[in-house]
């Protein structure tokens, strides 16, 4: 099934070439770049993602292109002369296929407002205990000014190293924070609360790298894919097995995919969704800008299975809480209903999931015991 299906290319007057085009178009141009040119091309194509602004309207307002990220000088010539004389663009390989642009985001966004506003929290973020830059603090304090009423705080797991994991008395030392934290917000009047979460490190086997009776005391558990992403063969029965471990609730970034770098897992996706449904679990739309996974095409494939469906920043930083954005508009664009995300529950009422979902599991578990 593709995932990633094709859109005809417009033929378009020159003030209409979009971000995601100039995207495409940069990627284009690094493939026969040398260096340093070809990072600098592909940094900007990776950058266009996050332009806030159409380049095409920074050039009809006469102003510098060197205002978008990663653009300099010699990329704004560039950049000018396609806007003014736009080549054809061929289709993107699937790499770079199905990612939204900041301006897509917000114009699919800006069609009902009120979906943004209802977003209760984010589901997954990193901080200083793993691999991400904000303190717990400071995350908070993002997560304030965003009105939320609660995070996630989801650091990566012990088995994967390279990126910070934590064993099990990391996570009670981190348990202690939170709980510390959580009490100066409510002595402040302040309606965030944090949860205690996990990004569970998955092998392909479905099997998690932490303690179950660890992971049992966290509010949430977010399961992962960190390896063996690259393997073209169908990958249903992995995903299969993630779903059936009785210490996830949520799917986290399930295909591994990373715009113009990796294309990640392929699965039979009905089937897939189909059990997360029959389980009452979550997968995850992934917001960085990077990683979009799932895509808007999966999230229509989710939707119509009927499973539940979790919105995750996967920032590292508090600036980065701003990629809520990409995940909503996905959602939305898929059609989805306020009341099938998770991020539209109260926090009383997703941890009252949560622990029915552990309740159908243990349940599950002592069927196939007895």
């Amino acid at each position: 099934m593709n995932t990633n299906a094709k859109k005809p290319r417009r033929s378009r007057s020159p003030s209409t070439l979009t971000n995601s085009e100039i995207a495409e178009l940069l990627a284009r141009e690094s493939d026969g770049a040398r260096m340093p040119a070809q990072k600098a091309l592909r940094r900007a194509s990776r950058r266009a993602l996050f332009w806030d602004e159409e380049a095409a309207d920074l050039l009809k307002q006469r102003r510098d292109l060197t205002e978008l990220s990663g653009v300099g000088p010699y990329l704004q010539k560039l950049i000018a002369s396609w806007i003014e004389n736009p080549p054809s663009i061929p289709e993107p390989p699937a790499t770079r296929q199905g990612f939204l642009t900041l301006t897509e985001a917000r114009a699919i966004l800006a069609k009902k407002p009120s979906w943004l506003r209802g977003i209760k929290g984010d589901l997954q973020m990193h901080t200083v205990w793993s691999d991400g830059e904000g303190t717990t603090d400071e995350m908070a304090e993002a997560a304030i000014a965003h009105k939320y009423e609660y995070i996630a705080l989801t650091a990566h797991a012990k088995g994967l190293k390279i990126a910070g994991g934590i064993d099990e008395k990391q996570v009670a030392r981190q348990a202690a924070e939170i709980a510390a934290m959580n009490e100066r917000l409510r002595s402040a009047g302040q309606n965030l609360s944090l949860l205690h979460s996990i990004e569970l490190n998955l092998n392909p086997r479905g099997e998690g790298d932490m303690d179950e009776r660890c992971l049992s005391k966290l509010d949430l558990v977010l399961g992962c894919f960190h390896s063996s992403l690259r393997t073209k063969e169908d990958q249903t029965q992995r995903y299969l097995a993630a779903l059936r471990n009785p210490a996830i609730q949520i799917l986290g970034h399930p295909r591994g995919r990373i715009y113009n770098f990796r294309l990640g897992l392929t699965a039979d996706w009905p089937k897939v969704f189909g059990l997360a449904a029959e389980l009452d679990k979550a997968v995850e739309i992934d917001g960085y800008p990077d990683r979009q996974d799932l895509n808007v095409d999966l999230v229509r494939l989710a939707k119509k299975a009927g499973c539940r469906i979790s919105l995750g920043t996967d920032s590292h930083g508090p600036s980065q809480l701003r990629f809520m954005e990409y995940a909503a508009a996905a959602a939305l664009q898929a059609g989805v209903r306020p009341d099938r995300v998770l991020n539209f529950l109260t926090r009383d009422e997703l941890l009252a999931w949560v622990s029915r979902v552990r309740s159908k599991e243990r349940k599950e578990t002592r069927k196939v015991r007895s």
